[in-house]
């Protein structure tokens, strides 16, 4: 049995199809029972859980081969992160009280990072998981080339991209969350003993500006890139 968290979403979607596909078992963890119907149409069992409460989680966890952990992104984190520390304690109690065969965890590139960013929520998880006895795998995906889906709205409207990423001609590590799912089913599926961390990047580097330039091919009209100055993220 395998227990995957964010299954409704696209990565934990295609982390369980995966394993469906591989003749596994799969325990959906979903927060609303009426979300878990397909889940459960496709042969699943169907745990309710949610990521504040142990108590669920551990139920969620117990018995389990392998978890596949995904945590709620947020983009506008209480300073000091608090949520994210929370998370962590809350995760870590269920893990230990659950004692799974492995775990997966998907964290981000970057979670190694010393200076305080929106990454370091994944940085605090990971410390929280770390010392858990359970071999565990910190799974660190490159920018989600998903996030270019935003740019089509501005592209269309406006000719122009604001850019996060920048210097806009730097080559940034990318990879789709399609192959991020695929991978994290894999790694489930793997024996290994302590620690590890897997990161996960295309075959190509791209950049912003390159990114525009395929805008504008595709919508055959000028499209250029437009630094979001950082203080006014």
């Amino acid at each position: 049995m395998y227990t995957v968290m964010g299954i409704t979403g696209q990565i934990g979607g295609v982390v369980g199809h995966a394993l469906l596909a591989a003749n596994q078992q799969v325990r959906a963890v979903v927060r609303d029972a009426d979300k878990g119907r397909a889940w459960a149409d496709r042969g699943c069992e169907v745990a309710l859980a949610t990521i504040e409460d142990a108590a669920s989680l551990t139920t969620a966890f117990r018995g389990a081969e392998g978890v596949f952990v995904l945590v709620p992104s947020s983009f506008d984190p209480t300073p000091g992160f608090p949520e994210a520390r929370m998370i962590g304690v809350t995760l870590r109690a269920a893990l230990e009280a659950a004692s799974p065969a492995r775990v997966v965890y998907l964290s981000t590139i970057g979670a190694q990072a010393t200076r305080s960013n929106l990454l370091t929520q994944h940085t605090i998880i990971e410390e929280a998981l770390g010392t858990l006895p359970t071999p565990i795998t910190f799974l660190r995906p490159a920018w989600f080339m998903e996030n270019c889906s935003w740019d089509v709205a501005p592209a269309c409207a406006q000719g122009m991209i604001p850019s996060f990423l920048q210097p806009p001609d730097k080559p940034v590590p990318m990879v789709a969350t399609a192959d991020i799912g695929r991978v994290a089913a894999r790694l489930l599926q793997e024996n290994w003993t302590g620690r590890r961390v897997v990161e996960l990047e295309g075959p190509q580097r791209v950049t912003p500006n390159e990114i525009a330039a395929t805008f504008a091919r595709l919508l055959q009209r000028p499209v250029r890139m437009e630094v979001v100055p950082r203080e006014s993220w």
